[in-house]
């Protein structure tokens, strides 16, 4: 019996497969850091005294953080012990919201370091926080190779901010 193909679409990945390889407009997480003003377009969610925290665009599910230094600097050596704590802070906070937010029931929570631990932006380091949830693996990513986002980084955004301060952070 043959399955019929069936389509998912997911537009914004020709946007990433595009970029890969290439920083012709500069470090992304260097550009959300400089323009402040376009915080809800980069879904900027914190800034503190030497990080940012911001939604990733390329999610590897709902509510996929990013928690960067200011500084566009490769390796957490090459940081001060009060910017490697506020990393860890903001990763701690981000996890607190993200349960209350969407009920996150779990985390991989790291950072890949160098193109060949997976890092896709390897000159500017950064804390992945990503939520999980029991079941959260289907189909989708055994058979099609493919993963589903089931929120707008928008929304979820929106349910971050909103968790964030009735938990009184940033």
């Amino acid at each position: 019996m043959t399955v019929p193909q069936q389509n998912l679409w997911a537009p914004w990945r020709m946007e990433y497969i595009g970029g890969l390889g290439t920083e012709a407009d500069g470090c992304f997480l260097c550009r959300a850091v400089a323009h402040p003003e376009d915080d809800a377009g980069a879904y900027v969610l914190w800034r503190g005294p030497a990080t940012i925290t911001l939604l990733n665009r390329f999610p590897y599910s709902s509510g996929h953080v990013l928690i960067a230094p200011l500084a566009h600097v490769a390796e957490p050596e090459e940081l001060p012990d009060a910017v490697l704590l506020e990393i860890m802070q903001r990763t701690r906070d981000a996890k607190r919201v993200l349960q209350r937010a969407l009920a996150a029931q779990g985390f991989n929570i790291g950072m890949n370091l160098g193109h060949c631990a997976g890092a896709g932006l390897p000159g500017h380091l950064h804390q992945h926080v990503v939520p999980r949830w029991s079941g959260d693996t289907n189909f989708m990513a055994v058979l099609a190779d493919a993963k589903v986002i089931p929120q707008s980084l928008a929304e979820v955004r929106r349910l971050f901010l909103a968790a964030s301060a009735e938990l009184g952070l940033h």
